[in-house]
């Protein structure tokens, strides 16, 4: 018979996988945002809106199926990346006001 590890063991290790997953994703998110911050620029000197419905729906579209696709809760992801998508479009106005 195997011997189980203690739980504070398997605890602390899940917590630090949860914590380098934590750190990954703020890392994706500040390269993300680096990017879009590029093309609010980009629309600003473009003369193009800071926001494109059509573009937005797609996404969240498409990231609805990613999510049902990784057992993931397509309504979380779409509440997430809206979330995302709005403070984007808030960059690229202050971008145009710029």
């Amino acid at each position: 018979m195997t011997e189980q590890p203690p739980a504070d063991v398997t605890l602390s290790g899940f917590r630090k996988s949860i914590d380098n997953i934590d750190a990954a994703l703020i890392h994706m998110l500040a390269e993300r945002f680096r990017i879009t911050q590029a093309v609010g620029e980009h629309k600003a000197r473009a003369g193009l809106p800071p926001s494109d419905p059509g573009r937005e729906e797609a996404q969240i579209a498409r990231l609805r199926r990613l999510a049902e696709d990784a057992d993931l809760d397509p309504e979380f992801s779409e509440k997430f990346i809206r979330f995302v998508i709005e403070e984007v479009i808030l960059h690229h106005q202050r971008a145009q006001q710029a």
